[in-house]
Parts: structure tokens; C-alpha cells; sequence
């Protein structure tokens, strides 16, 4: 029900792709191809160990990853497409307004899963079949415990602009992280650009990817994170490192990341049941538990420890707004932070 109400409304039916199953004819032909091409967001570390389990499988089929930051992919896909260089299979990014984009551009080859055409939120998938919403997480605030006590530590957005922070904060870029565009949107949307305004005279550490602060975080380089990805956080956790995550009182940012297949892609087959892969509720589980994500997957089961959306006040998505304003948000981000 917490999903639903986050989700966008679906768009008018158009003329989707017939759902689609994994055959043991798509197989062959996957590896006849050998390889996927794989540009994502997500944290290397992750992306490797899916690529891993993708592998294992179906042997004989390579994922070649290629991992940087969404608004990174969006640059670098345009510069092939007008070089006319077709490398890429699969595109995964945080930022779904991307992929608006793409789409309109006729950049994305429409597939519809069988997992997604039957499971999928109406509103986390694309009517035409050009994409769908792979994983989700969110973007909290967090703290280290060995540099903050609980009983001092920032509960809001608005506690951020305690000048006892100054200088102990670290916060990752909207100009390269999809991620942290999508959460300066809905942040910006729903608190006011005053918000960022005043932080930005905190004498923040700025990083690129939405990846970096909760490791900044871990090795006590800041105090406190103004945002970062939530399964990251729960990494550093497992490994042990002094993090506690804050969900905001105003509101947490909620951070769908979407999957397509590139049109022209070099390896198509490969392309289809990579992608077929990634929305099954076996690589949907290994995301959750491996990976530390969110699904919307209505079989995969909650990780033990984490804390279930329904006790989370959340921002609303809206993709289609953030597309259009995807060019003032980073233009006024670099004007208050100067960066």
C-alpha cells in the first residue's frame, strides 16, 4: 500500500510488448553471444556480485559492468549514440527521469519481463514497455556513533543547520550522482530551496557519488552525512562500522533505480535474459539480502534488521517533474555550493 501511494500514475496503456519468458531457446542464443554489457549505478561492489550470480547462472554468459554515476551514463550514452557507437545492452540508474529521456529519444528497445507484466506496480513500469523500476532505497541522514551521541544526534533536514555541524557534514552531488538528483528534487520540492541555501554554508565535504558518504562516514572523515544511500549504509553496518541511520521527520527521499535494454544493443539476446534475471524474485531476494536494496517484488521478503517502510514517513517520486527540471535543480545546486 506504501508503494502504491509513492508510485507515480500510470501512464495511458500504449502499445506494450507481449510479457515475455524465459525460453530455453533465449538461453541458447544468450550464449551464443557470450557477454552482456552492463552501465549501472549501483555500488560496484554490489553490481560485481550479481554479475556473479547472474554468471553462475547461466554459464558461459559474461556481465561486463561498467559502473558510474546515473547523470555519468546519461552523458556518456549520449556521446556514443552521436558517434553512432552501440556498446551497451543493459542501462541501470537511479534516476528515472533518465529514462524519460531515453525513451523519447527512441534510445530504449521495449521488453516486458513476464515477472513485471505480472507483479509489477502499474506505476513502476513503463506503459510502452521501454522500462521498469528494478530496486528501490532511500536517502536518510546518518551519523557515526563514535563522533556523535545519540542523544545530540540530528533527527531532521532542519537539524543539519545547527552550527555545531559546521564542517562535519559530507554530501554527494546531484551533477553525477542520479540518486542524489532524485533526492535534491524531492528535498527541494517538499522543504524549499532555502533548505539547501542555508546547508550549503555549513562547510560541507562535497563527493560525487551517493555511494561515498556513508564510507566517508564508516572511516570518520565527517560526523554526519546529509545524504547517501541507504543499503550502503547497511553495509558499512555489517562490516561493522560505527553508523546509526536517521529517517527524517520531514520525510525520507524514496529512490526508485530503473532497468532497460539499450536499442542497437550488441548482445540483444543476452540483454533479454539479463534483464529477465534482474526482475526474477530470485535476483529480486538476492538485492535485498546481498545487496541491502528494497524490492517491488511483492514475494521478496524484508531483510531482518531493517526497518519496514510502513514505520517510514516517505517523499513521493514524480519522474516526470524531476525530468523537467532536472537542468535547474543541478544549475541551482552548483550556484548555493559553488561546486
Amino acid at each position: 500500500a506504501a508503494l502504491a501511494a509513492l508510485a507515480a500514475p500510470a501512464a495511458p496503456a500504449g502499445a506494450a510488448p507481449a510479457p515475455q519468458q524465459v525460453t530455453p531457446q533465449l538461453i541458447e542464443a544468450a550464449k551464443q553471444e557470450g557477454k552482456v554489457v552492463f552501465y549501472t549505478a549501483i555500488d560496484l561492489a554490489v553490481a560485481e556480485k550479481v554479475a556473479k550470480a547472474f554468471e553462475a547462472a547461466y554459464p558461459g554468459i559474461a556481465v561486463l559492468i561498467e559502473r558510474t554515476g546515473g547523470e555519468r551514463i546519461f552523458q556518456r550514452l549520449a556521446q556514443e549514440r552521436a558517434s553512432n557507437v552501440h556498446a551497451v545492452d543493459v542501462l541501470d540508474a537511479s534516476d528515472t527521469a533518465l529514462f524519460i529521456v531515453w525513451k523519447r529519444q527512441n534510445w530504449l528497445e521495449p521488453y516486458l519481463p513476464q515477472e513485471v507484466a505480472e507483479r509489477w506496480p502499474a506505476g513502476e513500469r513503463d506503459a510502452d514497455g521501454a522500462f521498469a523500476s528494478v530496486r528501490f532505497t532511500l536517502m536518510p541522514i546518518a551519523y557515526n556513533t563514535d563522533l556523535v551521541k545519540p542523544e545530540d544526534a540530528p533527527k531532521s533536514f532542519a537539524d543539519l543547520l545547527d552550527p555545531k555541524w559546521a564542517g562535519k557534514i559530507v554530501k554527494a552531488h546531484p551533477g553525477y550522482s542520479g540518486g542524489i538528483l532524485t533526492s535534491t528534487f524531492q528535498t527541494a520540492r517538499d522543504l524549499g530551496w532555502d533548505y539547501f541555501q542555508k546547508l550549503a554554508k555549513q562547510k560541507v565535504m562535497q563527493v560525487q557519488s551517493a555511494t561515498e558518504p556513508p564510507k566517508k562516514l564508516a572511516l570518520g572523515e565527517r560526523a554526519i552525512e546529509a545524504d547517501g544511500l541507504e543499503y550502503v549504509l547497511h553495509q558499512q553496518k555489517e562490516k561493522g562500522s560505527p553508523i546509526a541511520i536517521v529517517y527524517p521527520s520531514e520525510g525520507t527521499p524514496f529512490i526508485p533505480g530503473s532497468a532497460a535494454i539499450a536499442r542497437d544493443a550488441p548482445h540483444p539476446n543476452a540483454a533479454r535474459l539479463f534483464v529477465s534475471y534482474l526482475f526474477s524474485r530470485e535476483a529480486q531476494q538476492f538485492l535485498v539480502d546481498v545487496g541491502g536494496m528494497r524490492s517491488f517484488h511483492p514475494g521478496v521478503k524484508n531483510k531482518a534488521g531493517r526497518k519496514p517502510l510502513s514505520e517510514i514517513k516517505l517523499m513521493r517520486s514524480d519522474p516526470e517533474t524531476q525530468e523537467r527540471q532536472s537542468e535547474e535543480i543541478k544549475r541551482k545546486y552548483v550556484e548555493y555550493f559553488g561546486i
